[in-house]
């Protein structure tokens, strides 16, 4: 293990454009918005040397909370050769975000009365290790997939396991 590792600070996503990005997460998702940073560039190789990007690469960001749980980073770059398409849930790098909502009924069609993009209709499992969870998939408008995901008595691993995995549904966040 990681020597002093407490957990996960933030996500950051790539996104074609920061404000369209910021305005979807705070006005339709909910989350607060937090600071900005840039545009960074530079006339070395820093950007490649520290973030594995083109030299002449050029970005900025904004950090973002959603209710309890783990910070999201977004970030626009502008670089030479740039790939523009947005991964598929198959493909290696692809992500999604899961959210954790009490009410999943309630959550649902509030995306469905913002006029979100959902993919097919929800999904419950009854058996295996995470039986008693709802979900469903939606999709920002530039292809970010996430998730609403729900399992207010718990899940079915939790019978054969004494850990448990963190979830925004404890109380106080603490697992």
């Amino acid at each position: 293990m990681i020597p002093g590792l407490k957990g996960t600070d933030h996500i950051g996503i790539t996104v074609p454009n920061l404000e369209e990005a910021v305005h979807f997460f705070v006005d339709v998702v909910g989350c607060t918005p937090f600071f900005k940073v840039g545009p960074i560039k530079s006339d070395t190789d820093w950007l490649q040397e520290h973030l594995n990007v083109h030299p002449r690469s050029e970005l900025k960001l904004q950090i973002l909370r959603c209710g309890n749980g783990v910070n999201i980073e977004l970030i626009e770059y502008k670089a030479p050769e740039q790939r523009q398409e947005w991964p598929q849930n198959v493909d290696f790098g692809a992500t999604h975000l899961a959210f954790y909502v009490e009410d999943f009924d309630a959550a649902l069609a509030y995306l469905r009365e913002k006029g979100v993009r959902i993919l097919g209709e929800p999904t419950f499992r009854s058996e295996g290790p995470n039986a008693g969870t709802t979900w469903i998939y939606f999709v920002a408008p530039w292809g970010l997939h996430m998730e609403l995901v729900s399992f207010p008595n718990g899940k079915g691993y939790e019978k054969d396991f004494e850990g448990r995995l963190w979830h925004a549904g404890f109380p106080s966040g603490k697992a």
